[in-house]
């Protein structure tokens, strides 16, 4: 079952990493779900894949881009999270020029995906198990607005779907 709103969102651990070597991120640090959203109103936005079309293309820019009226309504962080690695994640972010702005946190076991019950199966093309696309706003802990997107979609979890929601 997927995750609703008035739940606590699930703990899970994620990595992320900020700083890079010559060519590459640095290990990736764990990053408990719980311990990071204590205390915080953050939006969460996942999505099936780094460097894949939509979430490249629009999914991350639109972020990107409302980062400044997201702040002014209260959000404390951006979090981008999608079934890939800390590393990926990373250089994704960089690539970009979303570091700094967004936090690009890896679920490479699908940990947190399966526990907010948004798993998609992709084998069919290759990509495995995946994050659906979504967005939450989560206050302290708990989850007060969810948005998934119907499959092959992008209607509900771009960033001004997310401001209209804070209005």
């Amino acid at each position: 079952m997927a995750i609703e709103v008035g739940s606590p969102l699930p703990d899970a651990t994620l990595r992320e990493s900020l700083e890079f070597g010559e060519a590459c991120p640095l290990a990736p640090a764990a990053v408990s779900v719980a311990d990071a959203v204590r205390g915080k109103r953050i939006v969460i936005f996942g999505l099936p894949g780094a460097y894949t079309p939509t979430c490249s293309a629009q999914h991350v820019p639109s972020y990107l881009a409302s980062y400044d009226e997201l702040k002014q309504k209260g959000v404390d962080e951006i979090w981008c999270v999608s079934v890939n690695d800390g590393y990926v994640m990373a250089a994704w972010g960089r690539e970009e020029k979303a570091l700094g702005k967004i936090r690009f946190l890896g679920d490479g076991s699908a940990e947190f995906a399966s526990k907010l019950g948004l798993t998609r199966d992709l084998s069919s093309s290759g990509m495995g198990i995946r994050m659906q696309r979504f967005s939450l706003l989560v206050e302290n802990g708990i989850v007060k607005r969810v948005n998934v997107e119907a499959p092959g979609k992008f209607e509900v979890s771009d960033a001004k779907s997310m401001l209209a929601a804070l209005d």
